[in-house]
């Protein structure tokens, strides 16, 4: 598992470039916030969480529980999960919105327009599935 990158992996490269060119403006992996937020939009008070399908158990296509060791992957996944509530609940007592975006969510042709209403919105949370 050392190998698997934590940082600027290809869907997180994806939507950065789809911000940008929309012209929003972010900062990376900020490690003063709970939990190093993929993206935050200091503008907005916002912190975007690109999540893996796999890593964070999401269900949907791309997910399937290892046919290996299950028990030792179940612990690890849905371990994963509820750091991920927590992390969540402390970005929303702090103030701070929270916005999910799954892997397989990534390609969207409608993920722009989502991401732009959920910023111009004053919604707390959301997660595109």
């Amino acid at each position: 598992m050392a190998a698997i990158r934590n940082t600027s992996t290809q869907p997180e490269l994806r939507l950065r470039k789809l911000l940008y060119s929309a012209g929003y403006r972010y900062r990376l992996n900020v490690t003063t916030l709970p939990g190093k937020p993929d993206i935050v939009l200091p503008k907005y008070k916002t912190v975007i969480f690109v999540h893996g399908c796999f890593w964070h158990a999401h269900e949907c296509e791309l997910f399937k529980w290892p046919s290996t060791r299950t028990h030792w992957w179940k612990t690890k996944l849905l371990s994963n999960r509820q750091r991920d509530m927590a992390v969540q609940d402390k970005l929303r007592e702090l103030g701070w919105h929270v916005l999910i975006i799954w892997e397989c969510r990534i390609e969207s042709q409608q993920l722009l327009s989502d991401v732009s209403e959920f910023l111009i919105g004053n919604i707390p949370y959301k997660e595109i599935p």
